[in-house]
């Protein structure tokens, strides 16, 4: 074996190699997120920007399997202003709180009802909109449909009993608001259920949904090219001693 050969580091080349398929791979990924990214936000300035389509001939679509995330539905709740509700932990601009989630009865089909997150309250409020299930008064509600997001292994459990809830999981906010044969998706309020009352705010989306995928794709290739350039003066100077 040649001096040449014996100073040529295997072990570090081997590592070196793996750590930059690693690098360039989280790249790749962050460029293929970037493409959806900015799909979804086409998607979401699209039906935003679309009038409400009426809650009958959504979930009508639903039922039939449509991609309704995102939409933006019109749909009539009996009682909703006084309706029983489960408080959704959820934080907005910073701030922690709650977000009210209701059961709305809908017209004859697949799904005989939808839950609504009627909006969020701040933590500081102690309040809350009075419940009379014999309330029958009809309220109007534009909105947001929106896929439940899924919990991770940071989420705390759902305390059912306490009524404090961390994760939409629709079968078991459903079953806890006594909600017959519920739609998949929860509708985000945009207008309030409980106009008089101030303190809850339907808020469905952030004024802003970041896209900073290219800047993480930068980041892991500038990593990237930082470790070729590293290994190569390391090469370099070996070779020169």
């Amino acid at each position: 074996m040649t001096d040449q050969a014996r100073r040529f580091p295997v072990g570090l080349t081997i590592a070196v190699a793996i750590s930059l398929s690693i690098l360039i791979g989280l790249g790749v990924w962050q460029l293929q997120r970037l493409a959806w990214k900015e799909s979804l936000l086409a998607r979401v300035e699209a039906l935003q920007a679309a009038p409400a389509q009426s809650a009958s001939a959504a979930l009508e679509r639903m039922a039939a399997g449509a991609d309704l995330d995102f939409a933006r539905i019109s749909i009539e709740c009996p009682g909703l202003a006084s309706a029983p509700y489960l408080q959704l932990y959820s934080v907005r601009d910073g701030q922690p709180g709650a977000r009210l989630i209701s059961a709305c009865q809908t017209t004859d089909g697949r799904y005989r009802t939808i839950l609504v997150d009627r909006g969020f309250v701040d933590e500081t409020v102690s309040a809350r909109p009075k419940v009379n299930v014999s309330d029958r008064a009809p309220i109007a509600v534009t909105g947001v449909l929106r896929v439940p997001e899924k919990g991770n292994f940071v989420s705390p459990p759902n305390d059912v009993a306490g009524n404090r809830w961390y994760v939409r999981d629709v079968p078991a906010m459903a079953q806890a608001l006594n909600a017959d044969a519920p739609a998949p998706l929860v509708l985000m309020a945009e207008t309030s259920s409980n106009p008089e009352w101030k303190a809850l705010d339907p808020a469905p989306l952030p004024a802003q949904i970041t896209n900073r995928h290219l800047e993480y794709a930068l980041t892991w290739f500038g990593l990237a090219a930082a470790l070729v350039g590293v290994y190569v003066a390391m090469l370099w100077r070996r070779r020169k001693t």
